[in-house]
């Protein structure tokens, strides 16, 4: 028999007096909402699908390298099982494939297209949306919902990620469902929101491994520490709960592991064809200390230290690369979580606004560290994973001080986190200096003005003191609502999509096509399918600036016109735009010559094609929907397949063509990962002729270079 408890009224702390409406609801969703809340909340969600879905398709395939595993996936059963590349199975993508069911799902139904492969993303950040909102509203009152969820789809990275092909929007809308659940299970201590829980994490991790595992502190502490039932029983409770946890993350990985080699694809990202190997390191534990063989490299080597993924520190997330995709409202969220925190302090210990603070306080913290202070691989648009968070306390908070609005503490602290939010939103809209320059001077004047309001709103009239807050509230998210429609607008492609206009000190590329974006970076390149201007790839000129420590490139490019290796654009000395050939970042832009090259009897070969990088190869098989092989994996440093093995499938007549140029990491040099890849290219290059085909080298495979 399911175990209740009634909810205690909230006691704040002494001299803090409880306004009138400070009472939580009842443990169902309250009976007696106001007639606006519904229109309101249906307002909300259809907003938000209008912003993520307008203009979807601008950004063609997006992401090559997973919209090529769609494709694959709509050809063949076993490679959407296993989140293959291609439909001949040869290697999968580096993470596992949960997030690509709902695309390939999708595509299978509606045909390979770009809205078919991005709608399914923008409708989980719909849902992600409309979970945030339940969450809070559960807990405190529809306008905190409200707020938490339009700050939530007013955020600049969640924008670009719920218009994009990565794991990332599913990650998010799993964790943020898991936080709801156990919110849902600590009101009446019910283990079936536990299992739930459990299996959305566990489920989280087949999207994105480890990263998924950010959360479960905050959750495994919440329900410790404020489920209404004995202590045993809630140990128990939780057992069964990480029971579901392992069920739901390992079965996958069990079938994986246990099948042989021989009968699966190679396990893309890892040097030992192990799913566990890529999951504790690469894309593991290697992404906190730097240490990840075969990728491209580490990041700072220390707390404030710099490396190709921007310095290390508390400060990393506020700057000037990171700043603008996540962090206009991170300092009042941080402070209205501490207001919370104290305000609930002397409550029963069960209380139910307490534990919503607290599980998605710490999940904030948790995340935000690890962030911080990681050392390897870290992308801008990471960041999507503290946007519910940062939403639900925003909600939360502004509404707990307000209702507390007749006491100093409150009304004073709400004041601090609006006028806080108008100086910081004034430096990241300062950043972009030339975009809209009047709109960082409204929003600080608007915010300082709000604030003033605000700290004296316990002593005025009620319309006048609503008015103050809606203004704060406004002034609080102009910013990032505008960088977030300037994302929506805007067309991305490529490897590392970054949120909104360019900005100053913004090294990695900002825009459209992240690193060698549309706006910014090095080397030009939109990504998507047709085109773009194509500077820095392999021959391509140029157009951006440096690339970041460790990079290959810069100056002038190794066989070709000036420019680094990173950005978009042509390969092997190809023209800039729309040449073919792509970089381990920037898919490739095939044209027709080539294209109608390799389809040419491509059903009488395993592959049309192969190619070094996943990003590469995903352009060909894209254009061609053939399955082209993608030599070395993403980065080109996968030991698969060998140079022994790669000539047993060319003599079995298994490939048709080679096409050329190095668009992975230089053949695993400096990144402890497999050298195969340059290997493969010598050896091809020295027995087989060449053509240039739309200014990229092509090898026939079938036609040996006669000997004298």
């Amino acid at each position: 028999m399911t175990e209740t408890a009634p909810q205690p009224h909230v006691l704040p702390p002494a001299g803090i007096p409880s306004a009138p409406d400070a009472g939580p609801p009842a443990p169902g969703a309250p009976a007696r909402d106001p007639r606006w809340v519904r229109p309101a909340f249906v307002g909300l969600l259809l907003a938000t699908a209008v912003l993520y879905l307008w203009g979807l398709g601008a950004s063609g395939w997006a992401n090559q390298f997973y919209s090529a595993a769609v494709q694959a996936g709509t050809k063949s059963w076993e490679a959407m099982f296993y989140g293959s590349s291609d439909a001949s199975n040869f290697i999968t993508v580096d993470k596992p494939p949960a997030s690509l069911w709902p695309m390939e799902i999708s595509t299978r139904i509606f045909g390979v297209n770009a809205w078919a492969i991005l709608v399914p993303q923008a409708l989980e950040g719909v849902a992600t949306v409309a979970v945030v909102y339940a969450a809070v509203r559960r807990r405190f009152t529809p306008a905190a919902g409200l707020i938490a969820g339009a700050v939530l789809a007013l955020t600049p990275v969640a924008a670009l990620m719920f218009r994009f092909n990565n794991p990332d929007a599913l990650l998010a809308l799993l964790l943020a469902l898991a936080g709801y659940a156990v919110l849902r299970a600590q009101e009446q201590a019910q283990t079936r929101w536990l299992v739930l829980a459990g299996a959305c994490v566990g489920t989280a991790f087949l999207a994105k491994t480890l990263q998924a595992f950010l959360i479960l502190p905050a959750l495994g502490i919440t329900y410790l520490a404020f489920a209404p039932t004995g202590m045993w029983r809630r140990i128990r409770q939780l057992l069964v709960a990480t029971l579901v946890l392992v069920v739901s993350s390992g079965w996958w990985v069990a079938i994986v592991e246990l099948t042989p080699a021989a009968y699966r694809p190679f396990v893309g990202g890892s040097q030992n064809n192990s799913f566990l190997e890529l999951t504790f390191g690469y894309n593991g534990f290697g992404r906190l200390s730097g240490a990840e063989t075969g990728s491209v490299g580490g990041g700072g080597g220390g707390a404030g230290g710099t490396g190709m993924w921007g310095a290390t520190g508390l400060g990393r997330l506020f700057g000037s690369e990171m700043g603008g995709q996540i962090a206009w409202l991170l300092p009042a969220a941080l402070l209205l979580l501490a207001a919370g925190v104290w305000a609930t302090w002397r409550t029963v210990r069960t209380d139910r606004q307490r534990a919503a603070f607290v599980l998605w306080g710490i999940a904030l913290l948790t995340t935000f560290l690890t962030f911080s202070l990681m050392k390897g691989i870290f992308h801008p648009y990471y960041n999507v994973a503290l946007a519910p968070y940062i939403a639900a306390l925003v909600g939360m908070g502004s509404v707990l001080l307000w209702q507390r609005r007749q006491s100093w503490f409150g009304s004073a602290t709400l004041a601090l986190a609006v006028g806080a939010t108008a100086v910081w939103s004034y430096v990241l809209l300062e950043r972009s200096a030339d975009w809209y320059p009047w709109l960082r001077y409204a929003v600080l004047v608007v915010g300082m003005l709000a604030a003033l309001g605000i700290v004296f709103a316990g002593q005025l009239p009620t319309g006048i003191a609503r008015t103050f807050a809606i203004t704060g509230l406004i002034a609080s998210l102009a910013g990032p609502a505008a960088y977030t429609l300037q994302t929506a607008g805007t067309a991305h492609g490529g490897s590392l999509p970054t949120a909104g206009p360019t900005v100053a000190g913004g090294g990695f590329g900002g825009g459209g096509g992240g690193f060698g974006g549309a706006r910014g970076g090095f080397g030009g390149g939109a990504g998507a399918p047709g085109g773009g201007a194509g500077g820095g790839a392999v021959g391509g000129a140029g157009t951006g600036g440096t690339p970041p420590q460790g990079f290959p490139g810069g100056g002038t490019g190794p066989r070709g016109g000036a420019g680094g290796t990173a950005g978009g654009g042509a390969a092997a000395g190809g023209a800039g735009r729309g040449g073919g050939g792509g970089t381990f970042l920037n898919g490739s832009t095939p044209g027709t010559a080539i294209t109608a090259l390799l389809k040419a009897d491509a059903s009488r070969y395993t592959w049309t094609a192969a190619a070094i990088g996943s990003q590469n190869a995903s352009g060909y098989q894209l254009a061609t929907g053939e399955p082209v092989m993608s030599i070395g994996g993403f980065n080109g440093t996968d030991p698969a397949p060998t140079l022994a093995q790669f000539e047993q499938y060319v003599h079995a007549g298994k490939i048709h063509y080679f096409i050329g140029g190095g668009t992975g990491m230089g053949g695993g040099a400096g990144t402890g990962g497999s050298s195969d890849s340059s290997q493969i290219s010598s050896w091809v290059a020295a027995h087989y002729s060449s053509s240039t085909v739309d200014g990229v080298t092509v090898y026939d495979l079938t036609k040996a270079k006669t000997t004298s």
